[in-house]
């Protein structure tokens, strides 16, 4: 089978594809073909090096939408059935973006009924760091939340979500993105500074570090999407940064959120899994509001 790895790190070039044997599943494992997946920020960022060098080629690709076509022992699902998950690892020899992928059937959940294939693989990744940062910020209904780059993917699932749970949210993003933002709940909606303490939490899905920190009440709560890089803490403020894992019944609550209407999955531009670095260059110039999906 054809899939999308890195063996030298470098810019977009360096996504090559090669021919692969076709993976296996074991025991508790699923193989799907891949329907779709979307390429993410985390994807530039393992081909271009920053999370080590390879020994040997590492995968690329994160997000699956695709069908079940062979199932391992004891793995509750069937061939044939449609199916996302999320496929974590920044040093594994095969990611998602590949003709089929192997993952433990616990991170598998059954695919949206309400949008295609393509629209599916943009849910995995993105949706689960949001939900999953939520869950780090612990928010009692009527908290005010200020998500950074609340446009973009993370962000936008994150506004969301937490304006369904009754949290007050401010988005940050450009300024031609009121409108977007406001329609995904955000009842405030700021391009610039906000006033220093006026958030009891940040979500900053932009990646703002130690700026935004300085939007938190004294004793509140910075999450970030980055492990590691989260600002040290002042002024009593708890920081933390998600470490998104892949968790099958969590995926298929949000998966039941997509088929509610409560979440908006968005496309930009799709390529064909041949034309992954051309792929990887478009994510990289940026501008882009919904994601770059890869249709193998």
């Amino acid at each position: 089978m054809r899939a999308a790895v890195v063996r030298t790190f470098g810019g977009p070039e360096a996504a090559e594809i090669v021919e692969v044997a076709t993976p296996e599943p074991a025991a508790g494992q699923v193989r799907i073909k891949v329907a779709a997946g979307a390429v993410n920020p985390v994807d530039l960022a393992v081909r271009a090096g920053l999370f080590g060098g390879p020994e040997a080629a590492i995968g690329l690709g994160w997000d699956v939408a695709g069908t079940v076509d062979a199932v391992g022992d004891g793995a509750a699902w069937r061939v044939g059935d449609e199916v996302v998950a999320l496929v974590p690892g920044v040093a594994d020899p095969l990611g998602a973006h590949a003709e089929y992928a192997v993952v433990a059937a616990d991170a598998v959940a059954g695919a949206p009924a309400s949008v295609d294939a393509v629209h599916a693989g943009t849910l995995p990744l993105n949706a689960l760091t949001a939900a999953q940062a939520l869950d780090l910020l612990d928010l009692a209904p009527g908290a005010k939340l200020l998500v950074t780059g609340a446009a973009g993917a993370v962000g936008g699932f994150a506004v969301q979500l937490a304006a369904r749970r009754g949290i007050e949210v401010t988005g940050h993003a450009r300024p031609g993105d009121e409108e977007l933002v406001r329609s995904f709940g955000a009842a405030h909606f700021t391009s610039g500074g906000v006033e220093p303490g006026g958030a009891d939490a940040v979500l900053d899905a932009a990646v703002l570090g130690a700026a935004a920190l300085e939007y938190v009440r004294d004793g509140g709560v910075y999450v970030g999407v980055r492990p590691g890089t989260q600002p040290a803490p002042v002024r009593g403020v708890r920081t933390d940064a998600v470490q998104v894992r892949a968790d099958g019944a969590r995926l298929a609550e949000l998966v039941r959120l997509v088929d509610e209407g409560v979440l908006t999955l968005r496309v930009a531009e799709t390529y064909a899994l041949a034309d992954t670095a051309k792929a990887h260059a478009r994510l990289a110039e940026g501008g882009l509001r919904g994601r770059v999906v890869l249709v193998p």
